[in-house]
């Protein structure tokens, strides 16, 4: 590879790693504070207001076939429910483990493809078994290990049985699935239609099926200390699949592996903004999540 494209790739993933992780800390923001479903009606509709005159000025003359709308309408659906479980378990845990496990839909996009029939390696395998073992450790908290929520933070108290860390982690790995089904049917469109319309159909779908029936109902909620959260995300998310693209047109490998340890920028912010702290056992599994996600990624890359 030259090196100008190696840089370029460098860049480009770690614009997107910074990126994605402003879409996690300033969605666990905004859901704390009025509620997974309204934050995302509100991104969904900054997305949209992106992501449709993108459409228009770099794509509008796209012929589409009956596969491509499919997928389409699948990834619109997958990606705007990965989102709203994503934000359900910000909501009620802590950034430093729902990051790291939402950051395995890489992989089970992998297990997808190779369900599809994609050959796999007894490599693969193993790293995939390696995520799988780094979730659970992410997810175990022990009643001693739990912090007093704060004042200023507006995360339901957890329980003393231990069942927020369960259902957090169980939201977490929704999401992560719901987003792999995204990667890899986006991975089938990513050939034949413009970077604008992979954009296109999750803000649609969350526009259509959340935002508009929430503002029908005047459930929609809002509040001013949400709104700078809330254009952060809802242009984040659109900035971090442009640089991703970018980067991947000249590495997608370099690109991927940088962009993966998205989870790991934010889950450092969380601990200096929010005070966040994890056990060993869940430090643990962070790091095993974030090594076998790279690993893997570069694994598949090669």
């Amino acid at each position: 590879m030259p090196q100008t494209s190696r840089v370029i790739a460098i860049l480009a993933g770690l614009a997107t790693a910074v990126l994605w992780a402003s879409t996690l800390l300033g969605s666990a923001r905004a859901a704390r504070l009025i509620g997974p479903w309204s934050t995302l009606a509100w991104v969904m509709l900054i997305g949209l207001a992106v992501a449709v005159p993108l459409v228009l000025l770099t794509g509008a003359d796209v012929h589409l076939a009956d596969r491509d709308i499919l997928n389409l309408a699948i990834a619109g659906v997958a990606n705007s429910g990965g989102l709203l479980l994503g934000y359900a378990a910000l909501r009620r845990g802590k950034v430093a483990v729902v990051g790291p496990i939402i950051s395995t839909e890489g992989a089970i996009g992998a297990v997808l493809a190779i369900i599809a029939g994609d050959p796999v390696t007894a490599a693969s395998g193993v790293l995939l078994a390696v995520i799988a073992i780094g979730v659970v450790f992410a997810s175990v908290e022990r009643s001693a290990d739990r912090e007093t929520v704060a004042d200023d933070d507006t995360r339901p108290n957890p329980d003393a049985t231990g069942r927020s860390a369960a259902i957090t982690a169980g939201l977490a790995v929704g999401s992560a699935i719901l987003f792999g089904v995204n990667l890899f049917v986006t991975s089938r469109l990513a050939a034949a239609l413009p970077i604008a319309w992979s954009i296109l159909p999750a803000r649609l779908a969350g526009v259509v099926g959340v935002s508009i029936p929430l503002l029908l109902t005047r459930r929609i909620q809002i509040q001013r200390e949400a709104i700078p959260f809330l254009v952060l995300v809802g242009l984040a998310e659109v900035a971090g699949i442009a640089t991703f693209a970018v980067g991947a047109r000249d590495s997608a490998a370099v690109t991927s592996v940088i962009a993966s340890q998205f989870a790991g920028i934010a889950a450092l912010v969380a601990f200096v903004l929010f005070g966040e702290r994890l056990s060993r056992i869940q430090v643990a599994g962070v790091i095993v999540i974030a090594t076998g996600v790279a690993g893997l990624t570069a694994l598949r890359a090669l």
